[in-house]
């Protein structure tokens, strides 16, 4: 039994996963999806003092107190929940197998999530709410969805070590982006990398939505 766990994109909670949480229970595993602070439920909780480390923390609470020392981990990030499950994966090494980044920015030492994307992605970025600290959803994003932590993606990561650690980097890309895909680059790092293992889905970003079945397969190969 593999515990995955599960970190969405901005203004996300973690209800954008809860099929793909079901079918993975249905295939024996265990799940911890997360919902961030600031974002989704949680939007409510001092928005303006949160920021990547925030999210990490998030992130590491849910495993120091819903997992067990034995469990075998596959950390999960969509688009910037990516940068959170590098930095998890950083924080706790011997508890990590592998990582799966579902059509995600992956960070080296030094990057923020803005350093990561297209101006198109950064022009959406500081176009802030009316609190002046948030990233407001697109218009077609999930009803639930809410404004995201505009610190967050302007906070750059500083990790101790690299993936290569970890028995399996996965990149899962979407390649139905009207324009250019803002998660180009960072697929562009490692899909020619033999240390990683990289699919491309016929599917727009939310790949838990549009490529379901696909998506399921990748995480339950990752852990076999």
């Amino acid at each position: 039994m593999t515990t995955y766990v599960l970190v969405p994109g901005m203004c996300h909670g973690a209800w954008c996963f809860d099929d793909l949480t079901d079918s993975l229970r249905d295939a024996g595993h265990r799940v911890l999806a997360v919902t961030l602070t600031g974002v989704a439920e949680r939007s409510h909780l001092m928005p303006g003092g949160v920021n990547l480390d925030t999210h990490i923390t998030d992130v590491l609470a849910e495993i120091e107190t819903r997992t067990a020392a034995t469990d075998k981990l596959v950390l999960v990030g969509h688009s910037y929940g990516g940068m959170v499950i590098t930095a998890v994966a950083d924080r706790i090494p011997d508890r990590v197998d592998s990582l799966i980044f579902v059509d995600a920015v992956v960070p080296h030492d030094g990057e923020a999530c803005w350093d990561l994307v297209n101006d198109e992605e950064r022009r959406w970025y500081v176009k802030v709410d009316d609190s002046g600290f948030g990233v407001p959803p697109m218009p077609f994003f999930d009803p639930r969805a809410t404004s995201h932590p505009l610190a967050t993606v302007l906070q750059p990561l500083r990790l101790a070590g690299d993936l290569g650690r970890f028995r399996k980097r996965v990149f899962v890309y979407a390649l139905d982006w009207p324009g250019e895909s803002p998660l180009q680059p960072s697929y562009e790092r490692v899909r020619d990398d033999p240390a990683w293992i990289t699919h491309e889905l016929d599917g727009k970003h939310n790949l838990m939505r549009d490529n379901p079945d696909d998506l399921l397969r990748i995480l339950l190969d990752t852990a076999a």
